[in-house]
């Protein structure tokens, strides 16, 4: 299984540091401890709604991280540039743009 086929999700603990960042708290199996009482009086629908709307922006981003991967390497634009502009053979830069527009083609917004 490659990573990137892996669905991640949002923790729960970061929909609560996102509403209250100075909250002192920790998560496991999905319960929440206060270490601080709780003092905003957050509740289960606004944690549930705060993770639901972070879950989407995530899931909506996963184009991004896809593209980030599979990407040519940075030197490989650099050589194909530094060929291109300084010794006037487009060839590298050529198949460059080839692999650049094969990953926006298969990873759309």
């Amino acid at each position: 299984m490659n990573i990137n086929d892996i669905v991640w999700r949002v923790p729960k603990i970061a929909a609560i540091k996102a509403l209250v960042p100075d909250s002192r708290i920790s998560v496991h199996d999905d319960v929440v401890t206060w270490y601080d009482g709780n003092p905003t009086n957050l509740t289960e629908e606004q944690i549930a709604t705060k993770h639901s709307e972070m879950q989407t922006e995530y899931d909506a981003l996963a184009y991004a991280r896809k593209r980030k991967n599979e990407y040519p390497h940075w030197r490989e634009f650099m050589e194909a540039y530094t060929e291109k502009e300084f010794g006037g053979d487009s060839t590298k830069m050529d198949a460059y743009k080839i692999k650049y527009e094969k990953v926006r083609s298969d990873n759309p917004k």
